[in-house]
């Protein structure tokens, strides 16, 4: 039970984003605009992650600084920050003097094919948590190495405590092994629960969607770094406005692609990011299933942006809604309906046809017609 948080996650998103309200202002607003609809939208998400064997290896130098080595890549995910983190605390539980320091010390270098053979790819939100756990592992075998020199060094010191770069010497001077290497093998899967609403306003002459508030709950489990897991969310979030609002691709009659590039193939810009983008990331409690209870922020993130597609299609049906009040005689020309289907990507053009060519004529004609 502890586990599934969806339902808690529901009801706080409702809550923090003033939903009921907002939904009621969403419907004057409405009432009151000819050419510009608004649409409110929530909706959760349960979105499945699959843990895979991943390898690393972390060495002592003998002047107390520490190399990791590491099969994920890191592409701006965060990934060799989150490995610093864990390295640090790792090494840390050494309890030595100015070892709350040693992040500072820590340097990730890229592993090859040769160095790590098992490193797998980079892929599926889940590689930095286990890149993570394989140098804890590493950690936890260097420690225990390091438990024998640190106790005998305790002994003769008798008191005061060891200093990080005195126990590092003494275990060179030992021939002791600075460095593990480890392939971590999960038997578990994750989850993530998301849950977000936003508010759109469509020009029901253009088409343009703007995305005026979003207010996102994501549950992190417990978080490696909440800040990096944050920029992944926000980030996720505006990628997916791209995949389900802009970015279409069409191929002529040979099969080449029409848009060849930003001209043609929109993808998202400063612009495109919410007016108000609230963002909370949910610390859960402790699973003994994941990385430090922690879950992935890479992928799963993006999904939430099928909440502007479900707002667009609200503000759509308001305007047919409106459209189809304006028919003087038969309908050829106009909306047949107010069911239909938004397709992905619901680009400008899309919206605009939906909300009614001829919008215009057909409020004109309707004044005529004395509507």
């Amino acid at each position: 039970a502890e586990e599934y948080t969806l339902p808690l996650l529901w009801d706080k998103v409702e809550i923090s984003s003033e939903f009921e309200k907002r939904g009621e202002m969403v419907k004057e607003f409405n009432m009151r605009n000819v050419w510009r609809k608004r649409g409110i939208s929530r909706v959760p998400i349960v979105h499945q992650v699959m843990q895979r064997p991943t390898p690393g290896r972390v060495s002592i130098l003998s002047d107390g600084s520490v190399v990791v080595e590491v099969g994920g890549i890191e592409i701006g995910q965060g990934l060799w920050t989150k490995v610093k983190q864990m390295v640090a605390y790792g090494l840390g539980l050494t309890k030595c003097a100015g070892s709350d320091e040693l992040i500072e010390r820590v340097r990730v270098v890229q592993a090859d094919t040769l160095g790590l053979i098992q490193g797998g790819f980079t892929a599926g939100s889940t590689t930095s948590e286990n890149s993570c756990e394989a140098v804890r592992l590493c950690c936890v075998m260097l420690v225990e190495r390091l438990k024998v020199t640190m106790d005998q060094m305790m002994m003769e010191k008798k008191s005061g405590s060891v200093t990080w770069n005195k126990l590092i010497q003494q275990a060179y001077a030992q021939s002791v092994n600075l460095s593990a290497s480890a392939l971590y093998t999960p038997e578990f899967s994750s989850m993530e629960y998301l849950n977000y609403g936003v508010g759109v306003e469509v020009d029901v002459l253009t088409g343009k969607t703007e995305i005026l508030r979003s207010d996102i709950i994501y549950d992190c489990g417990k978080s490696l770094n909440p800040a990096v897991d944050l920029g992944q969310v926000e980030g996720a979030f505006v990628q997916g406005i791209g995949f389900f609002m802009m970015e279409e691709y069409t191929t002529d009659e040979k099969g080449l692609v029409v848009q060849q590039g930003t001209w043609d193939y929109k993808i998202p810009t400063v612009d495109t990011i919410p007016k108000q983008f609230n963002v909370e990331i949910l610390n859960t409690g402790h699973h003994k299933n994941r990385v430090l209870s922690s879950k992935a922020s890479g992928e799963p993130p993006l999904l939430l942006a099928a909440s502007v597609h479900c707002a667009t299609r609200s503000a759509i049906r308001e305007a047919r809604k409106q459209s189809l009040s304006w028919n003087c005689n038969d309908g050829n020309r106009d909306v047949s309906g107010v069911d239909f289907e938004l397709p992905v990507p619901a680009t400008m053009p899309v919206v605009k046809g939906l909300c009614g060519l001829y919008s215009v004529e057909k409020y004109l004609e309707g004044k005529i017609c004395g509507k």
